[in-house]
């Protein structure tokens, strides 16, 4: 089932802090009265007078190159209609998010009231001095054709109706692996499609421009099929009316159909109907959220059936952020003067060839399939692939300068992927793929502060978007007052109030007794201990009646981690605990560590520390590059912490041959691999700088990573609890519901990885 969205959510989302979903952030420096001069009056001339010399520096001296306009008048958007351009506008911001998420692309959006379509082709012809490209967005037909049509013939840059030709593009690439499955070939095939707007009239040509024959295609809409003695129809149907034959409904195109197409509405298609296909049909059904026939339908009618659909909770879902950012980014490299069909040809090609490599580890692990390969189940590319970007964009830069249309041509095509990993921070997506894989496998989660607001906000999440099993530990009333005043849907959600748990309560102090006589504990203290939800909590996990514990939203650090020490305690071969947070940045995450727990640790127990932090950034599937942090570089400085961080690198070095470790150095030389090479080349830094920061001490870590968080703009993801036992996770005091999510996310999956070893 999709994620269930509830409408407080959805709008508290779009208000909490500041109204929308982007921003505007300055690239250059303004700090000093030096640097607004040469932001603005005079030194702005400079560039201003160089591109009134020579038009095409615009390119050099201001964002163009990179800057898209995402423009709609509201006439068609998603599944709401003609709502207006200012109701579209969250549709076109969240348009923008993605832009620049997947491929490092800024955007503004423009909302034009403006229903003319000649009238709107002047306005958006205009605004070419100021972008790189124009992605038009939810225009209804048959005005996009025209618009987009006209605009490509009359603007030098490249534009794209992402609603006609997104779907298609990707649906194509689908298409093509899906025969050479089936062994079928494209100019055979017949495609029956359903839908006569503005995708599905794109989609049909695209499948043309692939190879399909317009003698073979039939397409309906919701009077039947298309034919030429029908009333009424417009000219972009009769490009595709049947002139003749006994066809006239739905079941009598899919009479020994090949291809299916669906871009209509939901729960069109009968079982009976896809009976009437020719042997190993192939099912799009695109309509969202319900598609034309449901997926276990379809599936279950035929075992010979390759199927498709727009939702992520099946198999091959055609989704088009796999297209629009990627072609966007290609052509925008190259300076094409427009997006043209080989280009788009190129993109559906590469696609369609990226689903027959191998796929990495990164990929299998967020999804949760430690096999996915080639086959009727995967047929294009998953969203979180990070080779979407450095496979499709350079297929379009090159068909654009194959087609001759590219101005600045790229002859450095290993340089050019350098660039591209740079520009998104490839590494961004972290948390995407962990909550991806998170999802495969669910695990039970137990809260140890559910009478908290936050939490069941929390909780709730997590079982729409069915990341993990939460159990709520605390008061039954307040828990269930909190529900009702929230309008929360957790009915199903186990609660467990410790108090009415008279004979576990009992049996878990005895446990606990046990494992802490010999350290002075007595039967009576394992009894009242109990009382406390952290001990209960961490004793469900100890028992395995609990896969991981989350608490610390409303305690201090050492009050919560200290029961799940009593409790379940480090692993074999640990001595100590340590707390690494995630800094998610816009140059990538870094791992800070240690942030949380041991306050001033010797030489030994630092090397400690790298140990567990390189298994735990090994974990979120990235190899550590490890500084240890000082305020001296290489015995610049002398006193007892350059001193200590010295011996901790020499001994971690020869403790972790296989590891990169390097220190002691400042922080912004551990970062900074061009002044390593120029000030310490012999540095294992110097070719690649640091993503995993050890610090001598606990104040040092955790100021640094408070103040990255607040002054830096990057997100902190954690702490993470390393070295128990067992899946224990502490929040931060006061954490947002969204970082109490993304915790639980890591628990999850971290419980996933105790199951295997």
């Amino acid at each position: 089932m999709p994620i269930k969205i509830r409408k407080e959510d959805a709008l508290n989302y779009h208000k909490q802090g500041s109204p929308g979903k982007i921003e505007v952030i300055p690239t250059k420096p303004l700090s000093s009265q030096l640097d607004l001069a040469l932001a603005y009056s005079p030194g702005v001339a400079e560039p201003c007078k160089e591109i009134a010399a020579q038009k095409e520096k615009v390119y050099q001296y201001t964002s163009k190159g990179n800057l898209v306009a995402v423009i709609s008048n509201g006439t068609a958007v998603l599944g709401l209609g003609d709502i207006g351009p200012e109701a579209g506008k969250p549709v076109m911001e969240g348009k923008g998010v993605l832009f620049k998420k997947f491929a490092g692309i800024d955007v503004f959006d423009i909302e034009i009231d403006e229903k003319d379509p000649y009238k709107l082709i002047q306005t958006i012809k205009s605004l070419e001095p100021t972008f790189g490209g124009i992605n038009l967005e939810d225009i209804k037909a048959p005005e996009c054709f025209i618009i987009e049509q006209t605009l490509k013939k009359e603007m030098n840059i490249p534009v794209m109706h992402d609603d006609q030709h997104g779907t298609a593009i990707i649906s194509g690439a689908a298409l093509l692996n899906a025969l050479e499955l089936v062994g079928k070939k494209i100019e055979d095939i017949r495609l029956v499609v359903n839908g006569a707007g503005a995708s599905a009239i794109s989609c049909t040509r695209f499948y043309m421009s692939l190879g399909v024959q317009k003698k073979n295609i039939i397409m309906c809409d919701k009077s039947g099929v298309i034919r030429t003695d029908r009333a009424e129809l417009d000219d972009i149907k009769k490009e595709f009316a049947l002139e003749s034959g006994p066809e006239k409904n739905l079941s009598d195109a899919l009479d020994g159909a090949d291809v299916f197409l669906g871009l209509s509405a939901g729960n069109v298609v009968s079982k009976d109907q896809i009976m009437l296909m020719a042997p190993n049909p192939i099912v799009f059904a695109l309509a969202n959220p319900d598609p034309e026939i449901s997926y276990d339908v379809a599936t279950a009618a035929r075992e010979d059936l390759i199927m498709a659909t727009g939702r992520s909770d099946y198999p091959n879902q055609v989704n088009n952020v796999l297209g629009f950012p990627y072609i966007f980014r290609g052509a925008l490299d190259v300076r094409s003067l427009s997006i043209n069909e080989e280009m788009k040809l190129a993109a559906a090609q590469a696609i369609a060839k990226l689903a027959k490599e191998p796929v990495p580890d990164i990929v299998n692990k967020a999804y949760g399939d430690e096999q996915i390969s080639f086959g009727k189940d995967y047929l294009i590319p998953k969203p979180l692939d990070p080779r979407l970007i450095t496979t499709i964009a350079p297929a379009v830069a090159k068909a654009a300068m194959d087609s001759g249309i590219a101005q600045n041509p790229i002859n450095d095509w290993d340089a050019y992927e350098l660039d591209l990993k740079e520009r998104i921070g490839i590494d961004q997506r972290l948390m995407s793929r962990v909550i991806s894989r998170a999802k495969k496998n669910p695990k039970k989660i137990v809260f140890a502060e559910a009478d908290n607001r936050k939490i069941l906000k929390a909780a709730q999440l997590i079982v729409d978007e069915k990341i993990g099993e939460p159990i709520l530990l605390g008061n039954r009333k307040t828990i269930l007052k909190l529900i009702e005043d929230n309008a929360l849907d957790l009915q199903s959600v186990p609660i467990i109030d410790p108090f009415e748990e008279t004979e576990r309560m009992e049996r878990y102090g005895k446990i606990l007794y046990e494992k802490r006589k010999r350290k002075g504990m007595t039967p009576y203290e394992g009894q009242k201990l109990m009382r406390d939800r952290n001990y209960f909590g961490a004793m469900m996990v100890e028992l395995e009646e609990a896969d991981a514990l989350i608490s610390g939203l409303t305690k201090d650090y050492p009050k919560t981690i200290l029961p799940a020490l009593h409790v379940i305690g480090v692993k074999e071969g640990v001595d100590r605990v340590a707390g690494m947070y995630i800094m998610n940045s816009d140059k990538g995450p870094f791992f800070f560590a240690d942030t949380t727990v041991n306050v001033n640790p010797t030489d030994d127990q630092i090397v400690e520390i790298i140990g567990l932090t390189a298994d735990a950034v090994r974990f979120f599937d990235i190899e550590p590059r490890i500084a240890l942090l000082s305020y001296s570089n290489f015995g610049s400085a002398k006193g007892n912490t350059p001193t200590k961080m010295a011996q901790a690198t020499a001994k971690a070095k020869a403790r972790f041959p296989e590891l990169v470790i390097e220190g002691e150095m400042q922080g912004n030389v551990a970062l900074n691999e061009k002044l390593q090479q120029e000030t310490y080349p012999f540095s294992a830094l110097a070719n690649k700088k640091a993503n995993t920061l050890i610090f001598p001490n606990l104040s040092s870590g955790n100021i640094s990573y408070k103040l990255v968080a607040d002054i830096g703009n990057a997100e902190a993801i954690g702490p993470i609890l390393l070295g128990m036992n067992k899946p224990v996770h502490i929040l931060q005091l006061g954490s947002s519901i969204r970082e109490i999510v993304n915790m639980v996310a890591i628990a999850v999956v971290d419980a996933q990885t105790q199951d295997i070893v």
